[in-house]
């Protein structure tokens, strides 16, 4: 707890014995059951949990924005300096919200109006709680997007969400929460889709901005190392239910609830992957050349302005033999995205050549037309990429029968794969919104398999979800890959992901690959400033709260003092003495 927390004994946000009703007819009647937590001016709490927990449910009901009369509080009261806002009717609420309570939301992209210019939209804040002039609130807008260190802030006052990126986007809700410097500031899910280094720096912003004003914050996350990064106290919940509580170096250091240690344990990062197949055996020959592949964007321009032109791919050389895993590396807008969509034939290229299993592959055309169906897609949201109209078992059926395979041959490969991936035969007659989201992430991955390839590109498959079922959906790609000897291409910003699936690691940057090789090397022998910055940018899981510290600017060479992988290790640890450098890369 900071200084202003100890001086400041009455607590900012005490909730006592909270109970939430769900409707009639679900899986259990209460999404949290009797649950209490204190927080103090000054103190960061985590509440920490998996989809389902009772977390954000949490969240909205200190906001006010529980969908009443469906989901409403049953029992217990949650006091905001002593008042109970449960208490309190809706205009109440709406004074309180902005000056006293912020909150910033998971997906700023959704939470923001996308017609609405950003400084219209921070405006309506004074709109709501103080009348100021045109000139005052611009002038106050302004310095506010200055303070969450957003650039050219005149600039981001007169621009649409769209022209942001994510981090900006993020940066914008923070602004919006603070500017009236609340007293209690809920963060939920900030980080969850951002890139290491904009992750850093959002937690690094959060911190500041608290020490500046003295504000509590509720941070809402299933990251754990976020948790270690920012945490004074923490609150791990389950189902609902308040399984263990307490401070964040006893928590992470000496966790005392079973469903804790399996969240801890379930964290990403551990034995890198060495190289497992030999390149001179000939079953694991070549099977994907990338050579100097080039891809650029055009973006704006009209009849009478010329657009501008976006590099996402320049001259991209890369290699991948049967049974390896290639991962793409880097932040949001390196271009690994587009080289992947550049290899499954969802988007064209401008120059080079993509060789698969000994064959040019000629732009345009659909997966199978390209490659025989040989080369298969897993994406990031599989719910965005299932039919919600069509039955499981239909869509996973739906490639093969299209590839001329018999129905009943097709159906009875969808049921041995549905249980292949852990689902029973049940599940082909339910539709998508009727499973979790590591679950169609399983079918997603069936429906990949049904085409029997011989090449997976998988495009940030477990970014979105919990660190436990992100675990499970790990195995199962491993487990896959071994099985069927498939060649992966695995697209992440997540290191310790690529460090777990990896036998090589490819770093871009702005459309350039600026590090490659073997993993081990990569991680623990970095020669690029760039990849140095990625890895020091990773949260720590350590067993005492830290400060947290500012990631690296870009703009700057980046000095790393070892890295935090170490050679032969079996465990993701603090920094090490840097490995000796391995064969097999370029920097």
């Amino acid at each position: 707890m900071t200084e202003n927390a100890k001086q400041d004994t009455a607590p900012v946000l005490d909730i006592r014995g909270l109970s939430i009703r769900l409707p009639a007819g679900g899986d259990r009647a209460l999404a949290v059951t009797e649950a209490s937590l204190t927080l103090h001016a000054g103190q960061t709490l985590c509440v920490v949990g998996e989809s389902g927990s009772g977390k954000s449910m949490i969240a909205n009901a200190v906001m006010g924005l529980l969908p009443r009369p469906h989901v409403e509080p049953v029992a217990g009261d949650i006091l905001l300096d002593g008042q109970n806002l449960l208490t309190l009717g809706e205009p109440e609420l709406r004074r309180l919200r902005g000056q006293q309570i912020a909150m910033i939301f998971q997906e700023p992209m959704t939470a923001l109006n996308p017609v609405m210019r950003i400084g219209e939209q921070l405006a309506e804040v004074f709109d709501a709680h103080l009348n100021l002039g045109a000139a005052e609130k611009r002038q106050r807008i302004v310095a506010a997007l200055a303070d969450v260190g957003l650039p050219d802030p005149d600039l981001i006052y007169d621009s649409f969400p769209f022209r942001l990126s994510g981090g900006q986007r993020q940066r914008v809700m923070i602004a919006c929460a603070m500017i009236l410097q609340p007293r209690l500031l809920i963060a939920d899910e900030p980080t969850t889709a951002l890139d290491v280094t904009t992750q850093a720096q959002i937690l690094t912003l959060i911190r500041d901005l608290q020490r500046k004003c003295g504000m509590a914050v509720l941070f809402i996350t299933h990251d754990f190392g976020v948790v270690s990064e920012i945490a004074d106290q923490v609150v791990v919940m389950q189902t609902g239910q308040v399984v263990e509580a307490g401070p964040a170096a006893s928590v992470l250091g000496a966790p005392q609830h079973p469903y804790t240690r399996k969240l801890l344990a379930a964290i990403p990062g551990g034995k890198i992957r060495q190289p497992q197949p030999d390149a001179a055996n000939a079953e694991y020959h070549r099977i994907l050349h990338v050579q100097d592949l080039c891809k650029t964007y055009r973006t704006g321009g009209s009849l009478f302005r010329r657009g501008r032109e976006v590099p996402a791919a320049r001259n991209i050389n890369l290699e991948l033999m049967r049974g390896q895993t290639l991962g793409l590396v880097g932040e949001s807008g390196s271009g690994k995205s587009t080289l992947g969509r550049c290899i499954t034939g969802l988007a064209s290229f401008d120059s080079g050549r993509i060789v698969f299993n000994g064959r040019n592959l000629p732009q345009g055309g659909s997966l199978v037309q390209r490659s025989g169906g040989k080369i298969q897609m897993v994406f990031q949201d599989p719910y965005a990429s299932l039919n919600p109209r069509h039955r499981i078992g239909a869509a996973i059926a739906s490639g093969p029968i299209a590839q001329g395979v018999p129905r009943a041959e097709a159906m009875a490969r969808t049921l041995s794969l549905l249980a292949l991936v852990g689902l029973g035969p049940e599940a082909a007659d339910r539709y998508p919104h009727e499973f979790s989201g590591g679950q169609r992430q399983r079918i997603g991955i069936a429906r990949a398999l049904a085409m029997q390839p011989a090449l997976l590109v998988a495009d940030e498959p477990v970014s979105a979800l919990d660190v436990s079922v992100q675990a499970q959906v790990l195995e199962l790609f491993a487990k896959v890959r071994e099985e069927f000897k498939l060649a992966m291409v695995f697209i992440t910003h997540d290191l310790r992901v690529a460090a777990q699936m990896c036998d090589q690691i490819a770093v871009m940057q702005r459309g350039e690959v600026v590090e490659y090789g073997d993993t081990a090397r990569v991680l623990g022998d970095p020669q690029n400033a760039y990849t140095r910055k990625l890895i020091d940018a990773i949260p720590k899981l350590s067993r005492e709260a830290h400060p947290v510290q500012a990631a690296p600017d870009a703009s700057h060479a980046v000095h790393c003092h070892g890295s935090a992988w170490e050679a032969g290790s079996e465990a993701y640890a603090p920094p090490a003495p840097a490995m000796a450098a391995r064969a097999g890369g370029y920097a």
